[in-house]
């Protein structure tokens, strides 16, 4: 029996403060969109693509992430693809949207956590960051060699 599959987990940068609005019966629901890098090769060159992605968070994780999502700030988004359908001017439109179930709050941006060793979940648990990826800068080797990276490592 095939089972279907609808998840997404992406890490970027907040393009804009979130916005918190309150549907007629009172439910909360955050807005905001994040850009996620992508780094290809064309030809010889390394070239940088962004894409953009809306998400949407609900409820009470909504309320109280909504003061930590400002423009510039990395975040971790754990949810699922919806798409909305409408008909304007006599043409079909659609827009597709992520529902985000978890939300981590990642260091760097604006009201940065970089550098102070831990992060926040909507999911109501924390994590230890350590040294994720984008954490902190690159330290030097305490062996003192060579680490044997190239600095201009292609990914």
């Amino acid at each position: 029996m095939a089972v279907d599959l609808n998840h997404v987990v992406l890490i970027g940068r907040l393009t804009r403060d979130a916005e918190l609005k309150y549907t007629a019966n009172g439910q909360a629901v955050c807005k905001f969109s994040i850009a996620v890098n992508r780094r290809r090769k064309n030809g010889d060159q390394w070239v940088d693509e962004a894409n953009f992605f809306d998400i949407v968070v609900w409820g009470k994780q909504g309320e109280s992430l909504n003061q930590y999502l400002v423009k510039g700030k990395m975040v971790g988004v754990d949810g699922e693809l919806r798409q909305d359908r409408w008909e304007q001017d006599g043409q079909n439109r659609s827009k597709v949207e992520i529902v985000a179930t978890n939300i981590q709050l990642l260091g760097g941006g604006p009201g940065g956590a970089a550098g102070q060793g831990s992060g926040g979940s909507a999911n109501g648990g924390g994590f230890q960051r350590g040294d994720s990826y984008g954490d902190k800068a690159p330290r030097d080797n305490p062996a003192g060699g060579d680490d044997g990276f190239a600095d201009d490592i292609p990914f």
